[in-house]
């Protein structure tokens, strides 16, 4: 079967996939004769659509698990999907309000009904478009963060920590969103700058005419101050001790109270203290046993404790505090002030710290044992400069709130019993309270934030808490590979979780990669309206030449631009690859070759042998150590310049030759380094590699092994006698290019003896074919009868007749004009620089240019001065 003229991938791209699908190639067994090798994918919303940054992860994981197989592990690629508790909620709320339906006039249970409808229809569109890509997952194992198999370990997990004291229920401050409706994690929290105010506020001290001043961004808060803290090392309010202050507006007497925590040197050095809506305050509270009062409603509405404000916006609530704080003369000054404010990752409203009763998971204990696994070195983050993050956050870490006041997600396994009050936390329903026997249950109402399910991942899909036969094979996995923005989100939450519930760390290797972003350096977002859709890209180039496009240059931890020279350059290489496989199967067809024999292998033949073994070692260090850029880079230069552009051409002489023995032997070594590319390519750019290798053999390549250094196909006195013919040919283009003369124009060439003339006579083929050379004559010393242009090369002197490179008359007569304009341009370039206005008056980048003309104009005019003077 003949292979099309031109690289086509849509005529082949769904079809090798199907095919894939359909022999199971992707799947891994338990296979005790075989090294596991498990990488979990980093599950995808199942409200996303494909986006470069899932692109760019896919194609690195796809590279490194098709690498893998092809070494001969049983290579696990895991795919799955996350929930997504508050995205998901948020998209159907959407669509039922498209419907005139609030989720109000909803019970819980007709919610999910609609919830998982949404999820059938919508949540597999993400899976398809990672087929689009190439992934080769193994989608018999497809896994959700909410079917059943994750569900029992998210149970098994929560009960286990309850019941050992490490889960619990409490008042704490939380960062609430007012407008999803629930709280959300540190983690979960975007930083934004904006432009605000200090509201200065005098607070009258209890039986005086003096006053405390504090400074505050929130003074719609005010109504919750319960106190006014003050340093006690801070000589102007040691009077002070034991006084009270009175509350603006609400005219309520509180205490002030002296507290470390606040900074001398910032603002007034009096801070208002309030514990139910700042984590700071509550701190503060705690240590002296203030009172907490709420003032703000779910909603972000002022409840009744904000007295007159009470049902107004949170923001409403503000500009109506400050202009009765003016009125009441209680307003000192406002002045301009820029901070960061905290916003939902998910709707990007601001946050509210607010205190509310959630359920926690104490994290002290368990960060402990996961720092310890990355400074002693069982976890290695790739690059290690991403260690700082993981510390930063371990190291600081708050007791986590797991609850979020959302129906769609794993529902709280808590059940209370209305008659007596008794909570049972169990990994089954309660129907019967095991204190009281009353049937009056209920079930807590809260879901578990999403990221609990996603710290269980490597083991929960693999079958925890049973005892399968996967989560002893397949666990620890191997390697994460994830982007730098989710470091604490999931990668540090794995690691505790995997150390805590399967006493053993979840993988072994961290490799973390940067963002896509745009030709100009640009993160993608809709508002710069600079997003690429990589589906698009597929359907206009091919998946391959999307994949190479991502991964080819980049680095562990760096961020890559993406562009449409990029994507060009890489559907070039396609392209070369598809013709340099044609014209070996076309040279191929219809000839039984024999193995390679070694005694008849040319100088070429030797060097491609040679440097294809050296490529295969180099290739394989690099992916061993997750170097794809690098990797890819390498493999891109030896395919594009040493098979094609030099080896095919190399070996023309002989393929049209009349030598059947030397032709045979030289076709055997070209299919054999074209499978060996192959092969090497194959985890980068999967479908134009088996659509090639097709046509070679009745097999796929993604089982073949992946090659290795074979010492006894490495001819290193060969290799470097290429070398030198290569310099060579280089050179006398080099300089056939520099006087103008065209590549085919055939010269002679006089080379002075040296110990390199039996190479050069050797290779006298490959010489006259690719340097065009009518002949070759090694002469003993320089005493030309002719004018000559001289060649190094190697550090072997050559000459060529400058009478057959070029009309000696005509070509002066040329350089002589080139010398004028650029004389001219010298001029120009002087008098404008020594113009003293336009020195004054013109940009300082306009000047450097000028100069950096006129430098270039000047080496160039002492160039045409040198060949003028060679010519004469």
């Amino acid at each position: 079967m003949e292979m099309e003229k031109s690289y086509n991938p849509k005529s082949f791209e769904q079809k090798i996939y199907k095919k894939w699908e359909d022999n199971k190639y992707f799947h891994a067994e338990a296979d005790k004769k075989k090294k596991p090798y498990t990488i979990m994918m980093p599950p995808p919303n199942i409200t996303g659509q494909l986006h470069m940054g899932h692109a760019l992860n896919q194609s690195i994981q796809d590279t490194v698990i098709r690498f893998k197989r092809m070494q001969g592990y049983s290579a696990l690629w895991l795919p799955g999907t996350d929930h997504a508790s508050i995205a998901t909620e948020v998209k159907i709320v959407e669509q039922m309000k498209s419907e005139g339906i609030n989720k109000e006039d909803l019970t819980r249970e007709q919610f999910l009904e609609r919830a998982w409808a949404w999820k059938e229809k919508y949540g597999g569109r993400i899976v398809e478009q990672l087929k689009r890509l190439g992934s080769s997952c193994d989608w018999d194992r497809l896994a959700f963060t909410m079917d059943e198999k994750c569900s029992k370990a998210v149970r098994e997990v929560f009960v286990k920590l309850y019941k050992q004291g490490d889960i619990f229920k409490g008042k704490r401050i939380i960062n609430w969103c007012p407008t999803c409706k629930t709280a959300i994690s540190d983690a979960e929290v975007e930083y934004e700058t904006e432009d605000s105010f200090f509201w200065h506020i005098k607070y009258q001290i209890a039986g005086e005419d003096n006053y405390i001043t504090v400074a505050t961004t929130r003074p719609e808060t005010m109504f919750g101050d319960t106190a006014v803290a003050v340093n006690p090392n801070d000589e102007r309010y040691k009077q002070l001790k034991g006084k009270n202050v009175i509350l603006p507006i609400l005219n309520k007497e509180i205490p002030i109270v002296f507290d470390e925590y606040v900074d001398m040197e910032f603002g007034t050095g009096a801070v208002k203290i309030t514990p139910a809506h700042d984590p700071n305050d509550f701190e503060v509270g705690l240590r002296h046993n203030l009172p907490v009062i709420r003032v703000m409603n779910d909603d972000g509405t002022m409840n009744e404790n904000a007295g007159k404000f009470n049902g107004l916006d949170r923001m409403e609530a503000r500009k109506k505090t400050v202009e009765e704080l003016k009125e009441l003369g209680s307003l000192e000054k406002i002045e301009p002030h820029t901070h960061n404010t905290q916003h939902c990752y998910r709707c990007h409203h601001t946050v509210e710290p607010i205190v509310s009763e959630q359920w926690f998971v104490k994290m002290k204990d368990m960060a402990e044992p996961a720092i310890k696994a990355v400074k002693e070195g069982d976890i290695d983050f790739i690059p290690k400069r991403f260690e700082k993050i993981y510390f930063n956050w371990m190291e600081n870490i708050k007791d986590w709130c797991i609850s979020r006041q959302l129906w769609w997600g794993h529902r709280i396994p808590a059940f209370y019993c209305k008659n007596c009050g008794n909570v049972m936390v169990e990994t089954e329903d309660v129907t019967v309270c095991n204190k009281c026997s009353s049937t009056d249950i209920v079930q807590d109402e809260d879901v578990l934030d999403t990221w609990f399910s996603s710290a269980l991942w490597p083991f929960s899909t693999l079958g925890y808490p049973d005892k399968t036969e996967d989560l002893d094979y397949f666990y620890p996995t191997n390697v994460l590979i994830t982007a730098y923005d989710i470091i604490f989100f999931w990668v540090a939450r794995m690691i505790f979780s995997g150390i805590e519930h399967m006493k053993e760390i979840p993988f072994d290797k961290v490799l973390i990669h940067g963002i896509v972003r745009d030709a100009q350096g640009r993160k993608m977002s809709k508002s710069l309206g600079n997003g690429i859709d990589p589906i698009e890209i597929i359907d206009k180039y091919g998946a391959d030449t999307l994949r190479f496009s991502l991964l080819n240059g980049i680095s562990a931890g760096g961020d890559t631009r993406f562009s449409d020279d990029k994507v060009e350059g890489n559907r070039n290489f396609m392209n070369k690859i598809w013709n340099a496989s044609r014209f070996v199967l076309m040279n191929i067809e219809g000839k039984e070759l024999k193995k390679i024999n070694v005694e008849k292998l040319t100088t070429a033949d030797k060097w491609i042998l040679t440097r294809v073994n050296e490529i295969a070692e180099e290739v394989t260090n690099n992916l061993d150590k997750f170097e794809l850029g690098l990797a890819g880079n390498k493999l891109y230069d030896f395919v594009w310049s040493e098979f094609c552009d030099w080896y095919i051409e190399l070996i023309k002489p002989i393929l049209y030759g009349d030598n059947e023995e030397s032709r045979n032997n030289t076709l055997s070594v070209l299919k054999f380094v074209l499978e060996e590319i192959l092969k090497l390519l194959h985890p980068f750019i999967p479908f134009v590699t088996e659509e090639i290798y097709s046509y070679l053999y009745d097999r796929t390549i993604m089982l073949e092994s992946y090659p290795k250094y074979n010492k006894q196909l490495v001819f290193k006195e060969a290799s470097e006698k290429m070398s030198t013919i290569m310099d060579i040919i280089k050179s006398i283009r080099n300089l056939k290019s520099e006087m103008n003369v065209a590549p085919s124009k055939r010269t002679k060439l006089y080379v002075l003896s040296s110990n390199t003339d039996d190479t050069i006579l050797e290779s006298k083929l490959y010489l006259q074919k690719l340097a065009y050379l009518s002949d070759i004559v090694i002469v003993k010393n320089k005493n030309f009868n002719e004018k000559v242009a001289s060649v190094i090369a190697s550090q072997i002197e050559m000459y060529i007749p400058l009478g057959e490179l070029v009309d000696s008359a005509k070509e002066k007569e040329r350089l002589l004009g080139e010398l004028k304009k650029t004389e001219s341009e010298i001029q120009r370039a002087n008098g404008k620089l020594s113009n003293q206005g336009f020195v004054a008056k013109a940009p300082k980048e306009l000047i450097e240019a000028e100069k950096k003309k006129l430098e270039e104009y000047i080496s160039l005019k002492e160039k045409l001065e040198a060949k003028i003077k060679e010519l004469d």
